[in-house]
């Protein structure tokens, strides 16, 4: 598939990967692990990698934090976007988000219905713009992460960053 608009130059995006969990630890975060191996194979630079409890405050808190970092290009959270009770990674983000892209989350249900099926609409997945940053929040599942990055991120992440730079 030829893309409308070719990205001239192939750019090294700046990105934060964020694990949203209560149970996951540096040596078992597998989703974290994939986002982390992926965008560095794309030749993409992983500056900040972090593990948080589901808790809306403090996500809030550490992405405002991000907010003020101008090294951070993109960041790229996983985890906490169910209906359980602890998924509050959605919640936290969506309200602060400046400009929501709403055909990721549509996309990425469509692509994983064909994978999982109806169990797809439960996910809360949503990107957008906070602080002139992209914002992308996938669900916890390494097999969701890895058809996010794959089908949707990975292909269009130098585009949509170079987009939110001044022309």
């Amino acid at each position: 598939m030829s893309l409308p608009h070719p990205d001239l130059e192939p750019i090294s995006v700046k990105c934060g990967v964020i694990t949203v969990s209560d149970t996951r630890t540096l040596q078992n975060d597998r989703s974290g692990a994939i986002i982390r191996d992926s965008l560095t194979v794309e030749g993409h630079v992983v500056i900040l990698y972090l593990i948080v409890p589901d808790e809306p405050t403090q996500i809030q808190s550490l992405l405002n934090q991000l907010g003020k970092q101008d090294e951070i290009e993109a960041v790229i959270f996983n985890g906490g976007t169910g209906i359980a009770p602890r998924d509050t990674t959605y919640d936290a983000l969506a309200p602060l988000l400046e400009k929501t892209i709403s055909g990721f989350g549509e996309l990425f249900r469509y692509l994983s219905y064909a994978e999982i099926g109806s169990r797809s609409m439960a996910s809360r997945a949503i990107a957008g713009v906070y602080k002139n940053k992209l914002i992308f929040s996938l669900p916890g599942s390494s097999n969701a992460v890895a058809l996010a990055l794959e089908k949707l991120i990975l292909p269009e992440l130098r585009h949509l960053v170079g987009q939110l730079k001044p022309s």
